[in-house]
């Protein structure tokens, strides 16, 4: 049981978020929807746009 304990705590220490180097961030849940709305508020004033600019014609 002993000649174990330090492989365990090898691998604990290695899989430790503390020890990682290098990290993805994800966003918050908010900030995705933020971003989204704000690519629907551009898609839809552009079909407005373009379906006045038609009528005007």
């Amino acid at each position: 049981m002993l000649h174990r304990l330090p492989i365990a705590l090898m691998l604990l220490f290695a899989a430790a978020p503390a020890g990682a180097t290098a990290s993805a961030q994800v966003p918050e849940g908010s900030s995705l929807t933020l971003f989204a709305l704000g690519v629907l508020g551009v898609i839809v004033g552009r079909r407005l746009s373009m379906r006045k600019s038609n009528k005007d014609d």
